[in-house]
Formats: C-alpha cells, sequence, structure tokens
C-alpha cells in the first residue's frame, strides 16, 4: 500500500457544513492526502449514473444509502424493504440520502463514510 503522503482522494462527495465530513477533510490534511476535487451533494447534482457506480464499487446500493437521514424515517422507509434499484433512486433524487462523505481514491477504491481508524486502514497509516 502507498504511503499516506503518496496517496491521493481524486473526488470527495460532502457536504461542507457537515461535521461528519469536514473531520474526515481535516483529517485527510492532517495526513499529507491531497483531495484533487469536491462535489458538494447538496449543490452539485451526481448524476444517477454516479450513484450506481459508487454503489458498486461499495458493494451494493446498501453500502451507499445513509439511513441515519431524517428523511429516511419522516417518509416511512424504515418501514418498507428497499431494493437495490429504489435505493439508488431515493439517493439519486434527494442527497441526504447518500452517505458521506464518499471518498474515490486515485486507484479507484471508494469508501463512504468516516471513521479514524477505517482511515487509518485505509491509508496504511
Amino acid at each position: 500500500m502507498p504511503a499516506a503522503t503518496q496517496t491521493q482522494v481524486s473526488t470527495m462527495y460532502w457536504l461542507p457544513h457537515c461535521s461528519t465530513c469536514q473531520k474526515a477533510e481535516a483529517w485527510l490534511k492532517d495526513h499529507g492526502i491531497t483531495i484533487a476535487e469536491t462535489i458538494d451533494v447538496k449543490t452539485q447534482n451526481v448524476p444517477k449514473t454516479t450513484i450506481e457506480q459508487l454503489a458498486q464499487k461499495l458493494g451494493g446500493a446498501e453500502a451507499l444509502f445513509s439511513k441515519r437521514a431524517l428523511k429516511f424515517r419522516a417518509m416511512g422507509l424504515h418501514e418498507k424493504t428497499l431494493t437495490p434499484d429504489e435505493l439508488i433512486d431515493y439517493m439519486a433524487q434527494e442527497y441526504t440520502f447518500i452517505k458521506r462523505p464518499v471518498i474515490v481514491l486515485a486507484d479507484g477504491r471508494v469508501h463512504a463514510g468516516f471513521s479514524e481508524k477505517q482511515y487509518k486502514m485505509l491509508f496504511g497509516v
């Protein structure tokens, strides 16, 4: 695995005012990891095809879908069994259903969410 200073995040899908996203960004910068591009999922449309690709690289739509979103319960989705296609559709329609942050590494790997432990393993630091 490359050293952290050689690893780059090609794209970070995030919300700039999300505290978890801010922690992830700070952790990356503190470890010398550059972020080539940031995409604000609220103000920049993430195409459905991109959501499908990210979900596929993560192992499925469930891994990219955020059940923590307030709308998940408000819309009664917690009472339904949603198919992967339905999860993709909800994420394409409503940015809050995308787990954040989502980082795409320069080597193509994708990771959703943030925990320091997971980032240490991901970046080998």
